[in-house]
């Protein structure tokens, strides 16, 4: 399908601006992400309704802990992606060629449908970079809003504010990579820039969707007690104190083999100093973990989410409240009610 958010050159050329890149894209040659093709001076969007991934997945694998916690997401990914991150976890998908993997047809019609046949209350949109499908995006949380669907993004944020404009307006929740707080980093290991990923996170917290954060510690890295307490003071300044954050294990892979995967004392240090700059809710993924993975209240530290790997084991929160009257920012399931089946024509 022709794509949005481009512009074309007098050769020919086109401009993409969908995200920061901007890539300069001629006759027959697709972008840095792979799936935004020239295509007769018009660009084209190649993975549209062409998915590579389709799982049911519990919300808390996005990681998402604080919305819809339990909950089933229907989880759709592509291939491609906008960064190209020497640590990265999907690789496989993310810089494979459109030509390489086996694609499934799910129109938007038919993944909401689906969504709701497996009785699941959102559908996100996650495993490779969904910002470069954001066309595919757009169409499917149009249609799961008039369902009653709530819609996800996993993504790295590196994506334009007129895309964001767009596009967020339609997404419930997001779970945004911020890889590190050091420029040098992103451009060393993931081919981009740190400022207009810090842009992206206000620019789409300013829209309303729901926001927590993920930064993967890489020992010798990112991992340093200066730059966590640069990530930590930049969201409580920027975001608030409210913002659930996530630190994740690195494991060897991809194109860095040689460091050691992440202690979890590493991930115990970092979640100290987050607390202390003032996050009330830090987690840790990709390791064993047992408080480190529950929910707390910041007023009374009642226990009010308990997990145990992905599964919620209970949940104290009760019209968004901790018994002792403190509001805690979670996004509840609400009660099943009728939804409007007449979505194919929209």
């Amino acid at each position: 399908m022709v794509a949005k958010w481009w512009q074309s050159n007098d050769d020919r050329k086109i401009k993409c601006l969908l995200c920061p890149r901007e890539c300069v894209i001629g006759v027959n040659r697709t972008g840095f992400c792979g799936v935004r093709k020239n295509i007769d001076g018009k660009l084209h969007l190649l993975v549209y309704g062409k998915p590579v991934a389709v799982h049911i997945d519990p919300i808390e694998k996005k990681p998402l802990y604080h919305f819809l916690p339990g909950s089933a997401v229907f989880s759709v990914g592509t291939v491609g992606c906008n960064l190209g991150c020497d640590f990265c976890q999907n690789w496989d998908i993310s810089r494979a060629s459109f030509l390489e993997k086996k694609t499934v047809s799910l129109k938007p019609e038919k993944a909401v449908h689906s969504a709701m046949d497996h009785n699941c209350s959102a559908i996100a949109f996650t495993y490779n970079e969904p910002t470069i499908f954001g066309e595919y995006v757009y169409d499917i949380s149009s249609l799961a809003r008039k369902a009653g669907l709530k819609t996800v993004m996993v993504t790295n944020g590196y994506i334009r504010k007129e895309a964001i404009e767009e596009i967020y307006p339609l997404i419930d929740a997001a779970n945004i990579d911020l890889k590190s707080f050091s420029d040098q980093f992103y451009h060393r290991y993931c081919q981009a820039r740190l400022e207009p990923v810090l842009d992206a996170i206000v620019n789409i917290w300013q829209t309303g969707t729901f926001i927590e954060l993920t930064t993967l510690l890489i020992p010798g890295l990112n991992d340093s007690n200066t730059e966590i307490e640069s990530l930590s003071d930049w969201i409580v300044k920027n975001l608030g104190e409210d913002v659930p954050l996530h630190f994740s294990a690195f494991h060897p892979g991809y194109k860095i083999n040689h460091i050691q995967p992440t202690p979890k004392s590493t991930l115990d240090r970092a979640r100290r100093i987050a607390m202390n700059i003032g996050i009330r809710y830090v987690y840790e993924g990709n390791v064993a973990a047992t408080v480190e993975n529950n929910t707390y209240c910041p007023r009374c530290q009642s226990l009010l989410i308990e997990r145990h790997g992905f599964s919620v084991i209970r949940n104290e929160i009760h019209d968004g409240k901790c018994s002792c009257g403190m509001k805690i920012p979670v996004v509840e399931l609400a009660q099943k009610h009728e939804i409007d089946n007449d979505i194919d024509g929209v």
